[in-house]
């Protein structure tokens, strides 16, 4: 190769090293100046956004807790309160490997399988950065003394102090109270998250869900100082929480307490108000159950037995349970027939013990087999005789008779401020034709006036209806929550009757109690006031015809009910009350005295030395 080749091919090579160092340049200017751009937006177009997110991963904001306000009676005994416990809670942001750190906490914890089904369930909803979540409640000193211990292989767990729902009388006021629980999906889909930041439970039933709103408080909040594994370091600015407000009941728990102990080993209902201004003064039923597995999670078995148990204790029977009346409207339909002109105060029947109507063969029997003689409406009711009544009914109608019923409450619910209760019913023509798609028989109005056939009613309804009757026709709404001092109640004219028909019944009423023949006569012996009221029993199975009933013969869910009504002093009264037993047979003996043993509690008429010990529930 010659020189000039020589020279030509390094001058070659030359440009082609220089083009390449031109685009390497370019390339690395370009890269340069992306990099420029990128720090350029990061230190300044996204300063503010960037500068947040370190605040935000370095000062944390954490909600603050509302107390829940209590729960009262109307004397100041505290129903449902907060008790401070140890919690252990979860944060899944400083969890690496939740399994390994659930496998670690059940091998020092024993953790359950609904504790771990709650904790999966909290998880998948949304949440703030680095909010816990509650895996157990109440835990014992052993075992927050075995997390500290271990808190070093255990990244992300929180033992804190909590305030916990305590109900101090576990079962006696667990349909009235109620109780929370844990926030379920339901819930959580309608409640304002904002309300609950903090707070894991919610009221379930009773009062505790009745007023919600009140009892919650708000929540407030803490801006915290966190190191880079979100442990706290200081508080740097807090917003105390609004703690929830107190709500007192009107009712006594003196009442309350001796009902249940009366009462206990019974399937019943009790309902005691204050007759001038509808106060619930006792709202009982029985059996009941401990509200306070339900604050933190009621086990599955424990739920399961609860739901099994053929008494049925998650049943509130005082509100939900619907019962045919029995022999205590006679009283209601006595003013009825009076108003509408059917009867009077002379009017009489002989009666034999059966009734027929004109044309039919059926025989409608009274409950005394050879009937009561010459009976007029005082004795009618004093002794229950149910002739009388067939008589009455067959003449008044049912028109009359479901009108009166509905407006002293029957058959409609009462509007007590509880969440639930059901209306019972007081049956009419068109509700059978459109129900059962039948006409109106003669025969129903015979069953309906003795409160058996279609007629239902709950024990609050009842209640109601006797302390109307003691209002002499003026209502007055029932209330669970006390008024505020001076309220004045607000009332409403449901009949205007002339007084002496009002006498006649209360004077009737009057000798159930206390008259030689009445059929509750064994109840006022010895009472210090007088008390006017009515027996009644329900009929649970049909009897035949020319039947008789005889209880050994039935299973004990097949035997008739008791149910008792009553109001006192007879002269001024200033409580009225209803008793139902299931399956009691005998109201003078089973309900009667309860509703005595009450009333004179409530008139200070009872010994001092009451058995009012907490009782539990099954």
């Amino acid at each position: 190769m010659s020189d000039r080749q020589k020279i030509q091919r390094l001058g070659h090579q030359q440009a082609l090293v220089r083009r390449r160092l031109w685009m390497l340049a370019s390339v690395l200017a370009i890269m340069l100046g992306g990099l420029a751009a990128r720090f350029y937006s990061l230190q300044i177009g996204q300063h503010e956004k960037f500068a947040t997110l370190a605040h935000e991963n370095r000062v944390q904001v954490r909600p603050v807790a509302p107390v829940r306000g209590r729960i009262l009676d109307r004397n100041g005994v505290t129903l449902a309160e907060n008790r401070p416990s140890y919690g252990l809670s979860v944060v899944p942001t400083q969890v690496r490997d939740m399994p390994a750190l659930l496998v670690a906490l059940d091998e020092l914890l024993g953790l359950s399988a609904a504790e771990l089904a709650q904790f999966a369930e909290q998880r998948r909803r949304p949440r703030r950065l680095h909010e816990s979540i509650p895996l157990r409640f109440r835990l014992s000193e052993r075992e927050v003394a075995l997390l500290a211990v271990n808190e070093h292989r255990l990244p992300g767990i929180r033992v804190q102090v909590k305030l916990l729902r305590h109900y101090p009388f576990a079962a006696q006021f667990a349909h009235s109270v109620g109780y929370v629980g844990r926030i379920g999906t339901a819930e959580q889909a309608r409640i304002a998250a904002a309300r609950y930041q903090g707070t894991h439970v919610i009221g379930k039933s009773g009062i505790e869900k009745q007023y919600e709103d009140q009892l919650l408080g708000r929540p407030g909040y803490e801006f915290v100082e966190a190191d880079a594994h979100g442990n706290r370091l200081r508080v740097l600015q807090r917003q105390d929480a609004t703690p929830g407000s107190d709500i007192q009941l009107s009712i006594d728990s003196r009442l309350q307490r001796e009902a249940h102990r009366l009462l206990a080993g019974r399937r019943a209902a009790l309902v005691a108000l204050r007759v001038a201004t509808g106060e619930v003064l006792a709202l009982v039923s029985v059996p009941s159950y401990d509200a306070n597995l339900f604050v933190t999670g009621i086990s599955h078995a424990d739920y399961d037995a609860l739901l099994a148990h053929p008494d049925r204790p998650l049943f509130d029977r005082a509100l939900l349970g619907q019962y045919p009346p029995g022999s205590t409207i006679k009283p209601l339909f006595a003013l009825a027939g009076l108003a509408g002109g059917v009867v009077d105060a002379a009017t009489e029947i002989d009666d034999r013990g059966k009734f027929q109507l004109p044309g039919e063969l059926r025989i409608y029997r009274d409950w005394k087999r050879d009937g009561h003689g010459r009976v007029n409406l005082h004795t009618a009711i004093e002794q229950s005789c149910d002739t009388y009544f067939y008589h009455l009914g067959h003449q008044g109608g049912i028109d009359l008779l479901s009108d009166y019923g509905r407006r002293f409450g029957l058959g409609v619910k009462t509007g007590l401020d509880m969440p639930a209760e059901e209306a019972g019913l007081m049956p009419t023509r068109a509700w059978k034709q459109t129900a059962r798609q039948l006409p109106w028989f003669p025969g129903d109005t015979i069953n309906a006036v003795i409160g058996q056939g279609f007629s239902l009613a709950t024990p609050m309804q009842l209640a109601q209806m006797t302390a109307n009757l003691a209002r002499r026709g003026h209502s007055i709404r029932p209330a669970l929550r006390l008024p505020p001092p001076g309220t004045a109640a607000v009332r409403e004219q449901l009949v205007d009757l002339d007084p002496a028909h009002w006498d006649l019944v209360w004077g009737a009423m009057q000798a159930v109690v206390h008259a030689r023949r009445g059929t509750a006569a064994s109840l006022g012996r010895g009472m210090a006031y007088r008390m006017a009221g009515k027996t009644g029993t329900a009929q649970v199975v049909g009897i035949a015809q020319d039947g008789e009933y005889d209880s050994a013969q039935l299973t004990e869910f097949q035997r008739d009910h008791a149910l008792f009504v009553s109001f006192a002093p007879a002269e001024a009264p200033q409580i009225a009350i209803a008793v139902i037993v299931e399956n009691g047979e005998v109201a003078a003996a089973l309900a009667a005295p309860v509703a005595r043993r009450l009333t004179d509690i409530w008139l200070g008429h009872a010994p001092p030395n009451l058995n009012l010990e907490a009782r539990g529930g099954l």
